[in-house]
Parts: C-alpha cells; sequence; structure tokens
C-alpha cells in the first residue's frame, strides 16, 4: 500500500490549533521517509504560515451541498516543504480567514462550522475522484471530516470509493459535530435506508458516523482508548460495539523539529552531553523573560488554559505551594478561559518573582520554555495523548503528569523501576501538591537530577515508531473488506 492521503482541519506548521496539527504535520512526512506516498489536503485558511508561503493552483471545480452547487479550488504548496504534499481546499466565504475554529478578533468558535467542514469533507473528495488514480487509503482525522468514509461507501456520487480503505483516528473524543438530523441533506444523495449511520441520540453525529464507517479506527494512545470505552461523552457504548476494529497507537514527536541541539528557536543549543550547561543558560534567559529567580526550580505549564487541560487546578495549586514550597518558581504560557486567564493575571499581581503567566500563544517562546524548564507540569483532566511531556524530555526537562490517556502510557514514576517522571492520580489540589513536592525534593538531589536528564533525552518517542505501527495497520487492510 503506497499512496496515502490524510483529510485534516489542521497541519502544523500550516494551521494549528491543538495537538492535531502536530501529528498531521509528522505522521505523513515519516511515511514518505519509509517509502510511503502520502500526503495531506486541508482548509485553505488564511494563516500567516499560508499567506506566506509559495503555492500552484491545480484545480477548479465545484460540488452539491445543501441542494445547490458551490465552487472550490485546490492549491499545493510548493515552499516550504514539510515532507509531504500539502494540498489546500479553498471554498469562498467559508475557508477563507484567519482563524481554524475560533475567530481571532472576538475569540468566539465560527457561527457556521457545519457548512464549513462539510463542504470542505465534500470537495476533498470531489477533488480526489478527478485523480487518475485513485489512493489506496484515506485516513481522516477527528469529527471535522469523520463523515468522509460515510460518504465514500454511501453517496452515490462517490460509489468509486467504496473498496477503498479508510482510517479514522480520534484524537478527542470529547468533540463529536453534533447538529440537527435535518443538516443530512447538505451531503451529497444517498440512499436513505442508511439515514441511520449518521444518527446518534437524535442528532447528526459525525463522529459517530465516521466510528461506524471507518474500516478502522485509532485513537492517540492505548490508554485513551481504553478511556473511550468507559466514557466518550456518550459515543462509549458504539466504541464497545465496534471494538474490533479499534486500536490505540502513541502518537510520535518529530525529532528534526524537536531536538535542542539543531532548534533555531533557542539562543543556546545543547546535546546530551552539554545538557547542564545548556539548560542552565536557556533557563536563565526564560527566568529573565518571565522575573523569576534562576536558582529555584522551575515548574512550567504550556497549552490551553482549559479545564480538559487542568489549568483551572493551577491558581489554588501555586497558592498552596507558596506557602508550603516557597524556593521554587512557576511560569505559564497559554490562553483560553477568559476567567482561567484572569485568576493567572491577578497571581501575576499577587506572587511576583513566584509566579509569572504570559497569556498568548508563542511558538517560540514554548521552545524556549522546554529547554530552560526543570520540570513541565501537566494537571490533565483529560489528555488522549498530550506531546508536551513528549518535547520535554527531549529537552532534558522532567514531566509531572497526572496519570491519564496517553500521559500515564509515556511517563514513568521516578519511584517505579525504570522511572523518570513523576505522576499523581487523583484530580485535585492536594495531590498536585503532593507531586510538585516530591519533584522539588528531586530536584536538590543534584547528581540523580542530572543522570535523569540523560536518562529522558535519551528515550525514543519519535514519530519513526509509531510511523511503523501505521504502516502495518494500513498493509493490514489491503487485501480485507471492511471489519463488520
Amino acid at each position: 500500500m503506497k499512496n496515502i492521503i490524510h483529510i485534516s482541519a489542521e497541519c502544523y506548521p500550516a494551521a494549528k490549533a491543538g495537538g492535531l496539527a502536530d501529528v498531521v504535520g509528522a505522521l505523513p512526512k515519516y511515511l514518505n521517509n519509509s517509502g510511503m506516498n502520502a500526503s495531506v489536503i486541508m482548509p485553505f485558511y488564511r494563516t500567516d504560515w499560508l499567506n506566506n508561503s509559495e503555492k500552484e493552483f491545480i484545480y477548479e471545480g465545484s460540488a452539491p451541498g445543501n441542494g445547490e452547487y458551490f465552487k472550490f479550488t485546490v492549491h499545493r504548496v510548493k515552499k516550504p516543504d514539510i515532507g509531504a504534499d500539502l494540498y489546500l481546499v479553498d471554498i469562498p466565504g467559508r475557508t477563507d480567514r484567519p482563524g481554524v475554529y475560533l475567530d481571532p478578533w472576538t475569540g468566539h468558535p465560527y457561527w457556521d462550522e457545519m457548512e464549513r467542514f462539510f463542504s470542505f469533507q465534500i470537495a476533498a473528495l470531489e477533488w480526489i475522484s478527478t485523480h487518475k488514480k485513485l489512493p489506496d487509503l484515506i485516513h481522516c482525522h477527528d469529527h471535522h471530516t469523520a463523515l468522509v468514509p460515510f460518504m465514500m461507501k454511501r453517496c452515490f456520487r462517490f460509489e468509486a470509493f467504496q473498496e477503498i480503505p479508510s482510517v479514522l483516528t480520534i484524537h478527542n473524543g470529547e468533540y463529536q459535530g453534533k447538529y440537527s438530523m435535518e443538516n443530512y441533506g447538505f451531503l451529497p444523495a444517498f440512499n436513505l435506508e442508511h439515514l441511520g449511520l449518521l444518527d446518534w441520540d437524535g442528532a447528526l453525529n459525525s463522529l459517530a458516523a465516521g466510528i461506524k464507517e471507518a474500516w478502522r479506527v485509532t485513537t492517540v494512545s492505548e490508554g485513551y482508548m481504553d478511556e473511550l470505552l468507559e466514557n466518550c461523552h456518550g459515543l462509549e457504548l458504539l466504541l464497545r460495539h465496534e471494538k474490533d476494529k479499534t486500536l490505540g497507537i502513541v502518537n510520535g514527536i518529530d525529532s528534526d523539529i524537536w531536538n535542542p541541539a539543531t532548534d533555531t528557536y533557542l539562543d543556546h543549543n545543547y546535546s546530551k552531553k552539554t545538557v547542564t550547561s545548556g539548560k542552565k543558560k536557556n533557563k536563565k534567559e526564560i527566568c529573565e523573560l518571565f522575573d523569576l529567580n534562576s536558582e529555584r526550580p522551575l515548574i512550567s505549564f504550556i497549552g490551553r488554559l482549559a479545564g480538559e487541560k487542568g489549568a483551572d487546578l493551577i491558581p489554588d495549586l501555586v497558592n498552596r505551594c507558596y506557602e508550603n514550597i516557597p524556593d521554587m518558581s512557576f511560569a505559564v504560557l497559554g490562553t483560553g478561559d477568559p476567567a482561567i486567564q484572569l485568576y493567572f493575571t491577578e497571581l501575576n499581581k499577587k506572587l511576583p518573582g513566584y509566579f509569572h503567566a504570559k497569556l498568548e500563544y508563542n511558538e517560540a517562546l514554548a521552545h524556549k520554555i522546554y529547554a530552560g524548564s526543570d520540570f513541565i507540569f501537566m494537571p490533565s483532566r483529560v489528555e488522549p495523548c498530550g506531546l508536551n511531556q513528549l518535547y520535554a524530555m527531549r529537552y532534558g526537562t522532567v514531566p509531572v503528569v497526572r496519570k491519564t490517556g496517553g500521559l500515564a502510557d509515556t511517563v514513568k514514576d521516578i519511584s517505579e523501576k525504570n522511572g523518570y517522571g513523576f505522576t499523581f492520580d487523583e484530580f485535585s489540589v492536594e495531590d498536585a501538591a503532593e507531586v510538585i513536592e516530591r519533584s522539588v525534593a528531586f530536584y536538590q538531589k543534584k547528581e540523580l537530577f542530572k543522570k535523569n536528564r540523560g536518562i529522558l533525552m535519551e528515550l525514543d518517542f519519535s514519530w519513526e515508531k509509531s510511523a511503523k505501527k501505521y504502516e502495518e495497520l494500513y498493509s493490514s487492510l489491503e487485501p480485507k473488506k471492511p471489519v463488520k
């Protein structure tokens, strides 16, 4: 199986809102390195990266949507090269906006999410159907593209795709693409006997339809698949029913991009041999930027300020640590829930020199924080895979995480045999404070801490291993019919 097309709402570095972009930006590249021909189709947003990239016009056409035809064009990114062909579907009035899901001017979701992503999926299949040779497999990602397997099998217009395998990866089961059932009319014509395949609990549920119709369903870690079988916001019964075609494959990281020895975002590059001096220089730079004391252990949080990520736990935790562990520092980078942002703004004023939050999305600064921090803190309520802990370990930064989903799969507590990180079970200030205390105590054991940094940097969480598992999955589908 050689020709694989990924269809996704995000792809790093073209457009990123979360970990989905990192996966779609890396997996096809590593598949290509192994001899496959993997490409990506995504919407043509007007992000800075896409605006500044060199593109070529590929195709102009129209497709049916909501009883009428809409026009679209397809472009290919020529430069920069991201390791895989990147194709952009441009639908006037729907994709030509600067935000992926949110309007950057208001911070609110776009009002026409359904029309945007339904039409994107239809246009992507419409264009693929014009190829002289159809792909060997189509790999879809999250609910934004989860209707593709349904359309491949059921829509009259796309009958040519019926025998082509489809894979759906669930990056986050909390977002399912639920709409009123009457919106089925937006899709190209199909036999209404199959209408029930779109329905879950009285709504048109894109993710549910994808789970039903894809040949195989994967999640981004084994632990997260187990969790979804128990709690997937109403889809757990469906996933149990389809369990025979589900598989958990832990995400990898792009070791070319995430490499402290070559990272162009860093002013002070370092390797395993120079990790002590390299991290000391980076830590000094970060602490000056955040107005913190570089002689103290530095614990950082990077990510969306949302309940899902456990960001709402941090204010009370910081206050408790300030009372009980004054000789340390906290740094936060991220944006999100306005209420959480307000708490952090107040903490900036209340605890200068101990805590500082920069309320922004800043890719360059994130790299510097991974390089300069002693610990990365991830108190997530839900974490399908988690990439921050993998990035951190690549930079010799110790992960302090709640044992859930992919965090439990990738971080082994220091108290266990061959352990290298810190974990806690319950989502509570008490448990989080206890693990912070353990972490700071370990920091004081200078030789052990230094040795552990070296162990972290040798751990292999690269995409080579994960891509190999996807290759095996793809090959297993080649001669077979869909799993029923």
